[in-house]
């Protein structure tokens, strides 16, 4: 907790001092209203007293409670100021962060996880500043200031108060010691049910078609009921401060009088009027005792999610990514558009076995290399290396002869183009998500973006499109069918007018008539640029330049279609599933 309170700005460092000073005028001037009390008790005992006589007290009593009062608003509006900035400035550290993350460390947390620490951990400690500000702080000075009063004041009542003071503490340890552990499985299961509710809302159309929408149901509700029951438990115990509490301070003030009325009627007459208004002036001072430590259990119920919650935000913040980039860009490379793999093995993180072992290939400038296998045989992994989604085990990747790990991350994308399996389309417009980002050409114009999308073969039904490029993009893009999502990554990405053009299974939406005009006018339209291919269809993959197969990681084969149709096993295994002799020999 003490990491996250250091990262408050100067100014709420003021802020905080001046707020302490404020609570200590309003805990003073709280304190001082019970000797006016006396004071007015100790008149209406004496004979001649006027009404003039006691409204100056009760004047003065008015004052101090609404200049109190006027403290506490000044105080409550510092505490949502720091709060607010102090979250808002942590929000942002997070995002940024995650933002820095790379896959490997996306995975450790998980997406759900990583949700709700930037929300829900978040709202807990904003919740803890913003009261314990208020309670931890005045808390402790209202029950330490107040004991000082009416320490000597009679050791008879002093002994009733420190009992009740001591049934508190008993009681908030008792809770505490069964509660705390049940708040850290709280936010586990937040992440459980977030994890569940969003494998719904994803698989939606899925669910409908299976008829499964029973099986998911009982999913969430397994989740829901979980963390429905771990907050029940942590809210019974909790229910039982707040009656205890009443219970104990009217104990304190029946014990206070019952005391009293016998210290009173033992006493000399003399001493009656005294001994009265003692009383009534230490029953005050009691309440306010107990009144400190009501305000100081009050955290209680938020200190236990918040330290749960800050190990969860430092957790984010202390993970520092795994790719690390070198600072500045690299000038006068020797090469452009090449590519290039030595010896290059890798495993994925925690896995026991490298999922490739020893690639070794080069692409050059302009060149189309494209990667065919099985299932699970490597061909994403190889492409998701390049732009450093993941670092290698061994070995070296070279892109314009420089090894990818002496770029600058900015450099490195700007030469390379990637288009993942999945398309990705962010809310918005079409406009907003081809001109996504910096690049090589950016900003785009209306022109660039038709002549990127011609390319892609998707200005055809943007222009259908309402609004053409200010057609509305749902969210994940899921108000275009998957095709049109494909062409319009694949319009992105060659708007950026990259070095390096990566295509992992970019097509596999496509119809054969679509994906044969878009590579071929790829081919015309950007010759310079280097091309590689991860795809599963033959007929995709058969102009390339130079074919890859491979099988469990390793090299199978390499060379153009021609070769690896009339010596590789494996090629010809995959070929001849997909298309007939005559159409495999015909490669125009």
């Amino acid at each position: 907790m003490f990491k996250i309170f250091k990262k408050m700005s100067q100014t709420e460092k003021w802020l905080v001092l001046v707020s302490v000073l404020f609570i200590l005028l309003q805990v003073s001037l709280e304190l001082k209203i019970p000797d006016y009390m006396s004071e007015i008790t100790r008149l209406l005992q004496e004979d001649g007293t006027k009404t003039s006589d006691i409204l100056i007290p009760g004047a003065k009593m008015i004052l101090m409670s609404l200049t109190s009062f006027a403290a506490s608003v000044v105080v409550g509006y510092f505490a949502a100021k720091i709060a607010a900035g102090l979250t808002r400035r942590l929000r942002g550290e997070i995002f940024d962060r995650v933002t820095d993350y790379s896959a490997k460390e996306i995975q450790h947390f998980s997406v759900p996880s990583l949700v709700t620490r930037t929300t829900n951990d978040l709202t807990q400690i904003q919740m803890l500043v913003a009261m314990g500000l208020q309670v931890v702080i005045k808390g402790p000075i209202t029950a330490v200031w107040a004991i000082t009063k009416i320490a000597n004041k009679n050791w008879e009542w002093t002994t009733a108060t420190a009992v009740a003071v001591g049934v508190l503490l008993v009681l908030i340890t008792v809770i505490m010691t069964w509660v705390r552990p049940k708040f850290t499985l709280v936010q586990s299961l937040t992440d459980n049910l977030n994890s569940v509710t969003r494998e719904n809302l994803t698989g939606i159309r899925v669910i409908r078609a299976y008829n499964a929408e029973a099986y998911q149901n009982q999913k969430f509700e397994t989740a829901n009921d979980d963390l429905t029951q771990v907050n029940l438990f942590t809210g019974r115990m909790m229910s039982f401060i707040s009656p205890t509490m009443t219970l104990v301070s009217s104990g304190l003030t029946l014990s206070v009088y019952w005391l009293g009325s016998t210290l009173i009627q033992n006493a000399a007459a003399a001493d009656k009027l005294t001994l009265f208004s003692d009383m009534v002036v230490f029953t005050s001072y009691a309440m306010q005792v107990v009144m400190g430590f009501m305000l100081m259990t009050m955290i209680f119920f938020i200190l236990p999610r918040a330290l749960v919650s800050a190990k969860r935000i430092n957790e984010v913040l202390d993970l520092k990514p795994s790719i690390e980039y070198v600072a500045e860009a690299t000038e006068d490379l020797k090469e452009t558009g090449t590519v290039s793999f030595e010896g290059v093995s890798f495993a994925y993180p925690e896995a026991s076995e490298d999922v490739l072992h020893h690639i070794s290939f080069s692409a050059k400038k302009g060149e189309t290399v494209a990667f065919i296998g099985s299932t699970g045989s490597g061909k994403s992994t190889i492409l998701k290396l390049i732009p450093r989604l993941y670092d290698i085990t061994s070995g070296t990747i070279r892109v314009d002869g420089q090894d990818i790990k002496e770029f600058q991350q900015e450099q490195l994308n700007n030469i390379i183009g990637y288009i993942p399996q999945k398309a990705v389309l962010f809310s918005g417009n079409i406009r907003s998500n081809m001109d996504l980002g910096t690049s090589n050409d950016s900003p785009l114009d209306d022109q660039k973006i038709y002549q990127a999308l011609e390319i892609a073969q998707a200005a055809d039904f943007v222009k259908a499109e309402p609004g053409q490029l200010d057609a509305e993009v749902a969210q994940g893009g899921t108000n275009f069918s998957g095709g049109q999502k494909q062409r319009l990554a694949i319009g992105r990405v060659i708007a950026r007018k990259p070095e390096i053009l990566i295509f992992d299974d970019s097509f596999s939406a496509l119809d054969y008539q679509t994906d044969k005009k878009l590579r071929g006018i790829l081919k015309e339209e950007v010759p310079e640029t280097t091309k590689l291919i991860v795809a599963q269809r033959i007929s995709t993959i058969m102009d390339a330049d130079q074919i890859i197969v491979l099988n469990e990681g390793r090299i199978a084969g390499k060379g153009t279609h021609r070769e690896l149709l009339a010596s590789n096993q494996i090629y010809q295994e995959i070929a001849y599933s997909q298309l007939s002799k005559e159409e495999l020999e015909n490669e125009e």
